[in-house]
């Protein structure tokens, strides 16, 4: 490069583009500034420089004027500027500014002269031409090419990328202030190269586009597009593929140190199976979306999080003392499952310590061969619990569920099944759908944070099939212990081991559990409480809670033992303890009002306080009262909310035909009615009465308000019957239950204990129930056995001695 003497040229600003040496440019003065340099341009020479980004650049062309047309006024008033023609000869270096013989900024010039080509020049432009003849070639300039192989100036040759129309100014201004020719050659051919290579990139992607594609279908080819064009310049979702693909080792490593914990390995090769879709599929397709929620819902999911259990059976039984009063039923199972529980992790640590001392002997004296026989230690698949709490409403079956989480030390999740219709609320929708996701199961797994939580199912009577599938159907699997361990959500589409999560479901009665699912579970019965029991349990559990709640303390207000007690007895007819909690409640609130209000600074409630904070006690209509007159008996039912007291009347109407039933009966029940007539007309005379042809029986069940059903009141309906046949009246402190055989044998019944406890409330001391029941008798309570006498009976005889007085 050769340089010659410096001039001072006024210098022109090229603000939106670059001129090269040997152009032709037409510029038009639109500012003061440029028609101040253009009028100074001595002999027409002036520098022009390209400004870019508020900057000049370090070298521009010295160029001179051709031609100029002078500004004029157009008809419409506006003056049109100046406008030259110049012609740039060569590169000059920029100096410092200097004061010149005009108007304008003057600068020192220095012309920069391209020196003769060497052999690496000359080889530099081959390169360059022969690459910018493919270039012309693949987008259509053939003519143009060959022009530009006729270019013997290297200097110039360089100079003509500045013509590629997609140059952008910063490398315009670049090659300008590039004076070096060979370094000029190599900055244009890397260029071109570039240019190429994008244009290769296209071709691929275009072709392998329509070759998996069908015409027509232009979204999915821009799409295909937009992913393969990402993926080869590393841009795109690469960030949150990499991040998967973390979380996704991570799942690999789990069963390295518990065997028990690792993840399936077809789960595995589902995840990478989407990965892989994901990174092939654009980022902002829908498809992408359903993958990535998909993906982030499965690692979620806490899979290397368990619950460390709490193996010690005191302490567990001392927690669930505390938190209920009574249930010896369900603490016994639960102490059992973690005794089980224990022993199998003895065991299973026995078996691991014996294997490693038969490696450690095999390892030191045998042979590579003999080692490979050595049987490493077994994984036994932990078992968790399905239990189902059926009982009346109020008696600690939901809140059992948390006790139960926190003796076993587990996490705890509730999951309301009351109504529920759609069969995916259990399995999860499938991913077709919009709004997707998984089922309550899966969700709750990530709700409790662990693999191993107590989930309870509460109100499971309450499923109903609709049109949506049964949800009862969709938890045969999820409570079979021989397949939860293989359970398949629709939305996660792989299996998930839930068998060592303890499962108690709830309900208030068997009726409406279906079959198949109520043999799945363990049925534990959880009956009402005596009025001691209530009593005690209001004591220890709900008034410290109550009297927090209503922001008092254990000075300021004292409920005494024996208005707890008329409380549980007079204000309340329940087997669960709801109503008298919210009665508790009530009495609290009005002695917070007096301490608040400044009445009184200790407040203390008694038997006589009563009325005035609570009203009247529940009236109560004796027994005496109903049973007044042959044809009415007392029987014993079990309903929704409990045990109950169920009155039958009786009576014979003119005419003929089957027995007239009312009361909100059943098809058992009415069945029933039908069997005792059979049974007293059939055997009229060894009982001693006698049946008119002409009558029809009317059997009528009061309370007619409150469905009942069921056989159990087959020998209450015979003896109301025989008592309105025969005239003598049924003992009103006699209740009974049973069913009853076209040959007069009392068959046993369900609900024994409800049934006696709701006989004890109503005052009751004589309970007649069938012989096959006798077992039953050991689950009522002492204190209620010792209050009521219970017959057994065999023959509909026994329980008429019994039941019928010599009064008429």
């Amino acid at each position: 490069m050769a340089t010659t003497s410096v001039e001072t040229l006024p210098l022109l600003p090229l603000p939106d583009g670059v001129v090269l040496p040997e152009m032709v440019v037409t510029v038009t003065a639109e500012s003061a500034e440029a028609g101040a340099v253009i009028e100074a341009a001595d002999n027409g020479r002036l520098l022009l420089v390209p400004r870019v980004d508020g900057r000049f650049a370090t070298t521009g062309v010295i160029a001179t004027i051709v031609d100029q047309t002078p500004g004029r006024t157009r008809s419409n008033g506006r003056k049109q500027a100046p406008t030259v023609t110049l012609r740039a000869h060569g590169r000059a270096k920029v100096g410092a500014g200097v004061v010149g013989n005009g108007r304008g900024l003057w600068v020192e010039a220095e012309p920069v002269v391209d020196p003769d080509p060497t052999p690496d020049t000359e080889a530099l432009a081959a390169t360059y031409t022969a690459a910018a003849t493919t270039l012309l070639e693949k987008v259509g300039g053939r003519q143009f090419g060959a022009v530009l192989r006729e270019l013997n100036n290297p200097g110039a040759l360089a100079d003509s990328i500045a013509y590629w129309p997609e140059l952008s100014i910063e490398r315009r201004v670049e090659l300008l202030e590039t004076t070096d020719v060979d370094d000029r050659l190599r900055l244009a051919t890397r260029w071109i190269k570039e240019v190429l290579a994008d244009l290769e990139v296209t071709e691929r992607i275009n072709s392998e586009v329509n070759d998996s594609l069908e015409k027509g279908q232009r979204e999915a080819i821009l799409r295909r597009q937009l992913a393969a064009i990402r993926t080869e310049l590393g841009e795109g979702d690469e960030d949150l593929i990499g991040e998967f693909r973390t979380k996704l080792d991570a799942l690999r490593l789990l069963g390295d140190d518990d065997p028990t914990a690792a993840v399936p390995e077809a789960t595995i090769e589902a995840v990478e199976r989407e990965i892989d879709r994901l990174e092939r599929t654009g980022g902002e397709s829908m498809e992408a979306n359903w993958l990535r929620t998909w993906l982030e819902t499965v690692f979620e999911l806490p899979w290397a999080e368990r619950s460390t259990e709490r193996l010690d059976l005191t302490e567990a039984r001392e927690i669930l003392d505390a938190d209920h009063t009574g249930l010896e039923e369900v603490k016994d199972r639960l102490v059992e499952h973690l005794a089980v529980r224990k022993l199998r992790q003895q065991r299973a640590a026995q078996q691991q310590t014996a294997q490693e001392a038969v490696a450690g002997i095999v390892g030191g004296t045998a042979s590579t061969e003999e080692k490979h026989d050595v049987v490493p230690p077994t994984v036994d698949r932990r078992k968790g619990m399905i239990l189902a709490l059926v009982g009346p409403p109020g008696v600690g079956k939901t809140s059992l569920g948390e006790s139960v989480a926190r003796s076993l030390g587990r996490s705890f999740v509730r999951l309301a099944l009351g109504g529920i219709r759609d069969e995916a609320e259990i399995r999860g929708h499938r991913r077709t759908y919009v709004g997707a996701r998984p089922g309550r199961l899966v969700r709750a797994l990530t709700e409790a944070g662990s693999m191993n939580p107590v989930i309870l199912l509460d109100e499971i009577d309450k499923v109903s099939g609709g049109w949506n599938g049964d949800p009862s159907a969709a938890l045969l699997e999820v409570l079979d212990p021989a397949q939860n361990h293989s359970f398949r959500d629709h939305y996660l589409e792989f299996e998930l081991d839930l068998s060592d999560i303890v499962f108690i479901a709830t309900a208030n009665v068997l009726e409406t559990i279906p079959g198949p699912l109520l043999d799945r579970m363990e049925i534990i019965p959880i009956d009402g409480y005596t009025e001691s029991e209530k009593a005690a349990i209001a004591i220890e559990h709900l008034l410290p809670r109550l009297v927090r709640s209503n922001g008092l303390t254990a000075d300021e207000v004292t409920i005494t033992d024996e208005a707890v007690a008329t409380i549980a007895a007079n204000y309340t007819r329940e087997a669960g303890v709801r109503r008298l909690e919210r009665l508790l409640d009530k009495a609290l609130r009005k002695a917070a009002t007096r301490i608040a209000t400044g009445e009184a600074t200790e407040v203390t409630i008694t038997d006589d306080d009563l009325r005035d904070l609570l009203g009247r006690p529940i009236p109560t209509e004796e027994v005496t009262d109903r049973i007044d007159r042959p044809g009415i008996a007392t029987g014993l039912a079990v309903t929704g909310a409990g045990g109950d007291v169920l009155f039958v009347e009786t009576a014979l109407l003119d005419g003929e035909g089957e027995p007239v039933l009312t009361g909100q009966l059943g098809d058992v029940m009415k069945e029933s009615a039908t069997i005792v007539r059979s049974i007293v007309a059939s055997q009229s005379e060894r009982l001693g009465v006698s049946v008119p042809t002409d009558k029809r029986l009317h059997v009528h069940f009061p309370a007619g308000a409150v469905p009942k059903d069921g056989p159990s009141a087959g020998v209450t309906m015979t003896t109301a019957l025989v008592s309105l046949l025969s005239g003598r009246r049924v003992r009103s402190d006699v209740a009974m239950t049973g069913e009853v055989t076209l040959q007069g044998r009392v068959l046993p019944i369900g609900g024994v204990k409800q049934k006696v406890l709701a006989a004890h409330r109503s005052g009751i001391t004589e309970v007649i129930l069938p012989i096959g029941n006798e077992p039953d008798v050991e689950d009522i309570p002492a204190e209620v056995r010792d209050a009521v006498t219970i017959h057994l009976a065999t023959e509909i005889d026994d329980v008429l001695g019994v039941a019928l007085s010599s009064e008429s």
